[in-house]
């Protein structure tokens, strides 16, 4: 738990604190909200500070969020926090801290919104009206920012399989047993399809309900948080990221998605399908290989890693 004195000292080039909260809901960085004595509200977020238990491709997150945000700091569309502050001197605290403005609305979680809802509809094309303005964002390279993780190349295949690999390491390195030769194969069968995506655009990769601020009155989406697990790749990873326990992407979606990109998204396509799957085997292999250092506990963890399980056999079956 940080102290009122750690928080003060890391917004005090912002303002000076007047109270705090703790917020849950994540599972890696810790966040509080802060108020300021003009009555303003920040959100502060402090990486982990055990390193040892980070993925490979965790390293450094909290920046690669602040550099996401700083991206779309001219782009209003993109309904991200402004950046108010920076600490990468891990002085005051081990670990780098990103201060950020509040946003508007209530997390999607706690909207009260129901499948048939209509505000659920607005929501759903909303969400996808936003990817289509995020995806207009291009990188140089493939990958994850961070140059540190080695988790970039300059060809969409290469830098999958990167990734792909490095996760396999990490579950070796936790004791995490995989089907990593059929992994492989999945990977070598599809590469082709991989090599159709040419272009690096910005890609969220968790748009999951805790993630979106939305108004509960209407369903309309407000805001966009935590691009610490951004990349530069395809697209369609963010299919992925809005549906992680693989339910199934939502058509209106895909309509707010090609009414304002004014390009249809054809998921059913043979090489677009393929990638899907692939991407759906990426989620699965995060999910289960990030339990054991992350040391979840609760009731709720055998059904997760279950989950996580079948959607990797899945995909596989379906790649083979």
């Amino acid at each position: 738990m940080t102290s009122s004195d750690t928080l003060s000292a890391l917004v005090a080039p912002v303002g000076r604190l007047t109270g705090f909260e703790r917020l849950t809901g994540g599972m890696f960085a810790t966040t509080y909200r802060v108020t300021l004595e003009d009555g303003s509200r920040v959100v502060v977020k402090t990486a982990p500070t055990d390193l040892d238990r980070l993925l490979t491709y965790e390293l450094d997150l909290l920046r690669t969020e602040a550099l996401v945000y700083e991206l779309a700091h001219e782009r209003p569309e993109l309904l991200m926090p402004t950046v108010l502050h920076t600490d990468y001197t891990r002085t005051v605290l081990p670990s780098d801290v990103l201060v950020v403005s509040h946003l508007p609305g209530t997390p999607m979680l706690d909207a009260g919104l129901g499948a048939d809802d209509p505000r659920t509809e607005r929501l759903e094309r909303d969400l996808g009206a936003y990817l289509a303005h995020q995806h207009t964002l291009t990188g140089t390279r493939f990958g994850y920012p961070n140059a540190e993780t080695g988790l970039q190349a300059d060809a969409w295949p290469e830098a999958f399989s990167l990734i792909v690999e490095a996760l396999l390491a990490d579950a070796a390195r936790w004791g995490t047993a995989l089907p990593d030769d059929e992994i492989r194969a999945a990977l070598r069968r599809h590469a082709g399809a991989l090599a159709h995506v040419t272009t690096p655009v910005l890609v969220h990769t968790d748009l999951w309900p805790g993630n979106l601020f939305v108004d509960p009155a209407t369903g309309e989406l407000l805001g966009v948080i935590d691009t610490e697990r951004a990349m530069w790749g395809d697209p369609l990873l963010d299919l992925v990221g809005i549906d992680p326990m693989w339910h199934g992407v939502s058509p209106r979606v895909l309509a707010g998605y090609g009414a304002t990109s004014g390009a249809a998204w054809d998921v059913e396509e043979p090489d677009a399908a393929a990638r899907l799957l692939l991407y759906r085997l990426l989620m699965a292999l995060i999910m289960k290989v990030e339990t054991a250092p992350r040391a979840y506990e609760g009731d709720w963890v055998a059904d997760f890693v279950a989950r996580y399980e079948e959607n990797l056999a899945r995909a596989l079956t379906a790649l083979a």
